[in-house]
């Protein structure tokens, strides 16, 4: 179930989809040098299609508005910040941006194509994760949003569909992404209703919205990634946010104690208990085979 403040939350299969379509199929030319190759999902405001760019040679990412929002205010200035924030970060966990389209037939962004199935497949179709794949994938997150944090802005849909197992993994959709000032100022519900903190899910009523949010995010998914379940009850109508009033489940005896810390105060209920993105990292990396600590200060000069 997907909050009905989330402005790109992800077409629901099990739910008839009345949204405007594009309908491009394989060859179709989408935009000046980009030919659609197939659709890729995507939300209430856009469709992600998989795409030739005839320029780069290479195959990217195209996130187009769908027909009844090109006109859409509101939609045009969410994917006009998508494209400042995204094409403003330079990290390689965080997906690229190539370009930005935001007027003519059909506004777009052309985004990198990473190679590799989402996290959420992965567990869908394997269940859990090893420790030996489940400890560096904290740590690689974990550093994207330690850069993303110091650089002024906020993901808030940190989730397992949104992060891709390439090599690196890539975190993507930065859709509701915003600064850190905008979204301490966020008044309602944003974000996936499994994912999100207790302050996100009471709309700030808990406490401000901030970087205390992504490691929420980054905790469930986590969690959900060495368990193969969810910390808390799948939400319904009649209670939305059980985050809002549940301790997450226990974790079981055989996930390691740096991941079992880790996630325990990620999950905190409030955000200042939480450790930041560079403090989880820490906690973990004991678990990689060569800890990144451990390079870094043979790196350091003498």
């Amino acid at each position: 179930m997907m909050a009905a403040s989330d402005p790109d939350r992800p077409d629901r299969p099990d739910r008839p989809d009345r949204k405007e379509r594009w309908g491009l199929e394989e060859g179709d030319l989408l935009a000046p040098g980009l030919h659609a190759v197939r659709l890729l999902g995507g939300g209430e405001r856009y469709e992600a299609y998989l795409a030739f760019d005839e320029r780069r040679r290479y195959l990217v990412v195209v996130k187009v508005l769908r027909p009844d929002q090109v006109d859409d205010r509101a939609a045009l200035r969410g994917m006009r910040r998508e494209a400042e924030i995204v094409g403003s970060l330079r990290h390689p966990v965080i997906m690229r941006l190539f370009d930005a389209v935001l007027d003519g037939e059909r506004p777009h962004l052309v985004l990198e194509h990473v190679e590799g199935p989402r996290l959420s497949t992965l567990i869908r179709r394997f269940g859990s994760l090893a420790v030996d794949q489940a400890a560096p994938l904290a740590v690689e997150i974990a550093a994207a949003l330690h850069y993303m944090h110091a650089e002024g802005y906020v993901h808030l849909d940190v989730k397992p569909s949104n992060t891709i197992m390439g090599a690196p993994p890539r975190m993507i959709d930065l859709s509701i992404a915003r600064s850190i000032e905008r979204a301490a100022r966020t008044d309602h519900p944003i974000g996936t209703d499994p994912y999100m903190s207790p302050e996100q899910a009471s709309g700030g009523d808990v406490a401000p919205i901030g970087p205390p949010a992504d490691v929420w995010g980054l905790g469930v998914t986590l969690y959900e990634a060495v368990t193969g379940a969810m910390p808390f009850p799948e939400p319904s109508d009649e209670d939305p946010f059980p985050q809002l009033r549940l301790e997450s489940a226990p974790l079981g005896r055989d996930v390691p104690g740096p991941i079992a810390e880790a996630l325990g105060a990620s999950l905190a209920f409030d955000p200042a208990d939480r450790p930041t993105a560079d403090e989880l990292a820490t906690i973990v990396e004991p678990l990689l085979a060569r800890p990144r600590r451990v390079i870094l200060t043979a790196l350091k000069p003498r």
